[in-house]
């Protein structure tokens, strides 16, 4: 059965008022559509632990740099109910822009320290779209339950850090990255792959695996990482706009995994921004 699509705030708040009057856990998993395998991981995940669970489907315009980035961001809303028909979950929840920004919204949320990095720093602003737009998404919701993938590991640390800040009620579920059986992380962007890029994209995993078993025998990681990108250049790829090793925690910069750390990286293929992160 396909799930009720809801548009209005005041039509998803009339199916959660009962649930929130009957002390029910409420699942969100917050998406911006062209759902795959990992969407539908967290789906799942959702199901396994709440009683009712919404998908939200928002290609928020405030957390791309580039106007010609939103307008190609794929949009198969159709296609997405279908694939959660599976799941029976209680709504699928597509707002339009003026749902979330209505006229006059004047109000930004910002998360200090881990926006300063990484994506921080290569895509200006788009973190404070995103704790924006999550915060409205989880008040709208009455979310008690998040569910983000790790293969978006600096969002999920932002997203959990303002649910802190805030003392908003709501438990952020972190959930594995899944990949295609070569290696790649899945990832709505990888839709705009051409044939050709696509059997490359794997590289970018295998040359982070590369580093990582590396780091396990002690080599140096500045040696391996200008190895890899010369691999990575050769292999055809663009501009890397990083390939860092930093702390699980708080992101900081490390030049050995002398506490929990993960290798990230962000690169460009045929004109493709492809992300990354394993655990070292």
């Amino acid at each position: 059965m396909t799930p009720a699509i809801l548009r209005s705030l005041p039509a998803l708040r009339a199916i959660t008022r009962p649930w929130q009057m009957n002390g029910a856990r409420i699942g969100v998993v917050p998406t911006m559509g062209a759902l795959h395998d990992g969407h539908l991981s967290l789906v799942a995940a959702a199901k396994a632990v709440c009683d009712h669970v919404i998908v939200t489907i928002f290609v928020n315009p405030r957390q791309f740099t580039s106007q010609d980035d939103l307008a190609a961001y794929p949009r198969t809303e159709a296609e997405d109910a279908r694939k959660l028909e599976r799941f029976e979950i209680d709504a699928i929840y597509c707002p339009d822009v003026a749902q979330i920004y209505p006229s006059g919204f004047a109000t930004t949320v910002s998360v200090a320290g881990l926006t300063e990095v990484m994506d921080g720093v290569h895509r200006p602003g788009h973190f404070d779209g995103v704790a924006t737009v999550v915060t409205k998404l989880f008040t709208q919701t009455s979310a008690t339950d998040a569910f983000f993938g790790e293969k978006d590991y600096q969002q999920l640390q932002v997203v959990t850090r303002l649910a802190q800040d805030l003392d908003l009620p709501v438990i952020v579920h972190g959930c594995p990255t899944i990949r295609e059986i070569d290696g790649l992380a899945m990832s709505s962007r990888n839709l705009l792959l051409s044939d050709r890029a696509r059997t490359r994209a794997p590289v970018l995993h295998e040359e982070m695996e590369r580093i990582a078993e590396g780091l396990h025998r002690h080599e140096d990681f500045e040696t391996m990482r200008d190895a890899a990108l010369d691999r990575l250049d050769k292999a055809g790829f663009g501009r890397v706009d990083y390939l860092d090793l930093r702390a699980a925690d708080d992101l900081r910069l490390l030049d050995k995994p002398t506490r929990p750390a993960r290798l990230f990286a962000a690169a460009w293929l045929a004109g493709v921004r492809l992300i990354d992160n394993i655990a070292v």
